[in-house]
């Protein structure tokens, strides 16, 4: 398995492009296509990143042809295709970053009829006991790394049993290329829905509520307390990471949005 320590992958705006096989005309074209995005990737629009997801994924090993044009790869990039046969390809880094900030942008915002309230799964309300996670879903996923320290990684739902009552998780992390069997008190399903704050402020975490979180640019959940909810359906939550490295055993706050925010039975650390 591949290192997964805090604080940093690298960014999706800096991945090299490989330029090997290419033409000398074509590598002009990549290099000037990769600084155009780069000169676009502080503006951190939702247009900017799509463009450069397609840019990325262009230069990927999934896609050796440089076409981005096809419904399947289109679909790919904005995270709604899934590729469930074996053997996967590896993703560069950058790319699987930068999809999985799509995931969370394009997470559906839950607005119910007058009365309603939010369902499993919508913010911070959990699922339902007897859920069981369906292929495809992302989870977090309570595994032993290699060191054998256990850690919350991202994980894809592959399969689940009734009769044994475990499932079988593919690591998101493609370097990693594992498969895991784990219980169901492994596995916490991911939000289906965004919480609006501005109707149904009940369905979000609450400030200094312990909860797990994407630690931003891996693949990894940390422990964190919530420093500031979402304050409008766009927001993202801002929270303060456990990291002995600061006097006061946190991190400064740092935005995390609310699909890769889970709720976290374990104590909090005094």
């Amino acid at each position: 398995m591949v290192s997964r320590c805090k604080p940093v992958m690298q960014r999706a705006c800096a991945a090299p492009v490989q330029l090997a096989a290419a033409s000398s005309s074509q590598q002009k074209t990549k290099i000037k296509r990769v600084r155009f995005f780069q000169f676009l990737a502080p503006y951190n629009s939702p247009s900017c990143n799509l463009f450069l997801s397609a840019e990325l994924f262009a230069s990927s090993e999934d896609n050796p042809s440089g076409d981005c044009s096809s419904p399947a790869i289109t679909a790919k990039i904005a995270g709604l295709y899934n590729d469930s046969e074996p053997p996967r390809k590896t993703m560069r880094r950058g790319v699987l970053m930068t999809l999985l900030q799509q995931s969370a942008m394009t997470l559906p915002l839950w607005i119910g009829k007058p009365g309603d309230k939010p369902p499993p799964l919508c913010g911070a309300i959990p699922a339902s006991g007897d859920y069981v996670a369906k292929p495809g879903d992302k989870v977090a996923a309570r595994v032993k790394a290699v060191d054998g320290d256990e850690q919350w990684i991202l994980a894809e739902v592959v399969s689940y049993s009734h009769a044994t009552n475990k499932y079988e998780v593919d690591d998101i992390d493609e370097e990693g290329k594992e498969r895991h069997t784990l219980s169901r008190r492994r596995i916490i399903p991911l939000p289906q829905w965004k919480a609006n704050p501005e109707t149904d402020p009940e369905a979000l975490f609450q400030k200094e509520q312990l909860v797990l979180a994407l630690y931003p640019q891996t693949t990894c959940f940390y422990r964190a307390l919530i420093h500031t909810p979402p304050q409008r359906p766009q927001d993202d939550y801002s929270v303060l990471f456990e990291d002995t490295s600061y006097t006061d055993g946190y991190s400064p706050p740092l935005n995390v949005a609310q699909r890769y925010v889970v709720a976290c039975k374990e104590p909090k650390k005094k």
